[in-house]
């Protein structure tokens, strides 16, 4: 079982990432305690070559990490022929207790990966790289979760047993089941249409409204991180319904099936760009005051809002298009 390719693939990543993590641990130490960029000492001049180094490294690693999420969910979803019971990635997922914990870790790994990126990026364009302690130490408070999410993972792929019976989407993902899931798939159709367009027009809006004015950075994080999770909501709620055309089948991986034309791929891309965008947004505004950043933030951050706008849009489109497009009625005209 673990010598499918993808698995693989996703094992050597994650050793490769957490082993260039472990090894720069400690020059991010170094950097952190002597960094001085007033000084001409050889001590400095070797720490710029260290940080140059380091980036570089770090930068690989964080967009490993984004990859990353996108091929564990392809796995999964190709892997669920493999066990009896399995209809989708959930049953995959479900194969053992440590499936949808790793999926939830690659997750917010992957929106923290993005925010990093964004502020390392945003350092690297100033002259006298004002965040170098900043986004090493982000690095050192990142290092656990991203052992965690390691842990789980490798966890995970080494528990697989093709002779174990899992459970399809349907005990998890329907009206009766118990937890957030249940409640998700049985809320109310009509507020919760209101609730998915409403939040979405809030997250696109914000990210507009900083691209004209330059106000709002937080809103659009927050917006962003909001729209996310009504969205999945959302998904879980109606949208799969009328992708699927059936009114009882509530699961958002499905969707990402080819029985389905791979329509989910359609939808998760601006869903996951939009937010880490918007939040990308936020994680760069709390450093808009430093001397050398004043005209980078705000241009770097226009970028990303104004990205994060188009990615709502579109998401909004794209949900827009499937319900009007389907077959199936859930409000009467």
């Amino acid at each position: 079982m673990i010598f499918q390719s993808a698995i693989i693939a996703l094992l050597l990543a994650s050793l490769v990432c957490v082993g260039l993590l472990i090894g720069s641990a400690p020059y991010a130490v170094d950097i952190i305690r002597h960094w001085n960029i007033n000084s001409g000492s050889e001590k400095q001049l070797l720490l710029e070559r260290r940080t140059y180094l380091l980036s570089t490294l770090l930068g690989f690693v964080f967009a490993t990490q984004l990859v990353a999420l996108l091929l564990f969910v392809f796995n999964a979803d190709k892997m669920s022929s493999m066990f009896v019971g399995a209809m989708c990635a959930v049953g995959t997922l479900n194969v053992n207790a440590f499936g949808f914990p790793a999926l939830f870790a690659q997750i917010v790994v992957f929106f923290l990966a993005a925010s990093w990126l964004v502020i390392n990026h945003v350092d690297t364009r100033a002259c006298d790289y004002p965040l170098v302690r900043i986004k090493y130490i982000l690095l050192l408070a990142l290092l656990p979760l991203l052992l965690v999410a390691a842990a789980l993972q490798w966890r995970y792929f080494l528990g697989l047993k093709a002779d174990v019976i899992t459970s399809c989407c349907g005990s998890l993902f329907s009206e009766d089941a118990k937890g957030l899931s249940g409640d998700a798939a049985a809320a109310p159709l009509l507020p919760t249409m209101i609730a998915f367009y409403a939040t979405l027009a809030l997250a696109a809006g914000a990210g507009f409204f900083y691209r004209l004015r330059q106000r709002g950075a937080y809103f659009v994080a927050l917006f962003s991180m909001l729209a996310f999770i009504v969205a999945m909501a959302g998904i879980l709620s109606f949208v799969s319904l009328y992708i699927y055309e059936h009114p009882h089948h509530h699961c958002p991986f499905c969707v990402l099936k080819p029985e389905y034309d791979y329509q989910g791929y359609w939808l998760y891309l601006p869903l996951f760009i939009g937010t880490a965008a918007g939040l990308g947004v936020g994680a760069i505004q709390p450093f808009a005051r430093i001397a050398s950043l004043t005209s980078i933030v705000p241009a770097v951050a226009r970028k990303l809002a104004t990205l994060a706008g188009v990615m709502w849009l579109l998401f909004a489109a794209v949900a827009s298009f499937m319900i009007v497009n389907s077959r199936l009625v859930l409000l009467a005209g």
